[in-house]
């Protein structure tokens, strides 16, 4: 596994479309019992080296009720990005992910976590990428059959601050999902 990241931290295989030197940004070990598979880094992100050390982060680790500590013992959660480096601004946001990083990397890293039991697909790049043909018609729908994909894996909205219109336009999420998720997300890490 040490070998692997090390490889995937030296990764250049898009720096050609990249606005600024490559960073990678991975968080795994084979004893990792849930898998977070989030988007791309942000710029924030970008200049700490830190996964999801943002304000993104801080209301995934509320949802997931844990500290900053448990978040990143990666002998208990990875954080393994659709997109390993930032992709820069787009003009209502960041960049999609590069779409090179996950058909790279995510095999081979998948393949040296066997405990994974858990598996948080967060936005809709990484929900299209593993649910294929089983994804809903929207991140919407996805989320609100969440009970479809149990137990393995997880869909939820990305925790942007952006996507806060979207929290309030769903209140179902907060009553009926963030439950069912936390109680299974302890219940891994107990």
């Amino acid at each position: 596994m040490r070998a692997l990241l090390n490889t995937i931290r030296a990764c250049e295989i898009c720096s050609a479309h990249l606005p600024h030197a490559p960073r990678p940004v991975v968080a795994a070990s084979g004893d990792s019992r849930i898998m977070i598979i989030g988007q791309a880094p942000g710029s924030k992100v970008h200049n700490t080296g830190i996964p999801w050390n943002d304000p993104s982060g801080n209301l995934l680790r509320e949802w997931m009720e844990v500290d900053k500590q448990t978040f990143y013992d990666s002998r208990r959660i990875a954080l393994m990005p659709m997109g390993f480096c930032y992709p820069g601004k787009g003009k209502s946001g960041d960049l999609p992910p590069r779409p090179e990083c996950a058909p790279q990397w995510h095999t081979a890293l998948l393949r040296q976590m066997p405990r994974i039991e858990l598996t948080l697909l967060i936005g809709q790049y990484s929900q299209r990428y593993y649910l294929g043909d089983r994804i809903r018609s929207n991140l919407t729908e996805t989320v609100r059959h969440f009970q479809d994909y149990l137990p393995e894996l997880f869909p939820l909205p990305h925790p942007s601050p952006r996507n806060r219109l979207w929290l309030k336009k769903n209140p179902w999420f907060a009553a009926e999902v963030l439950p069912v998720f936390k109680a299974r997300v302890s219940r891994l890490l107990a």
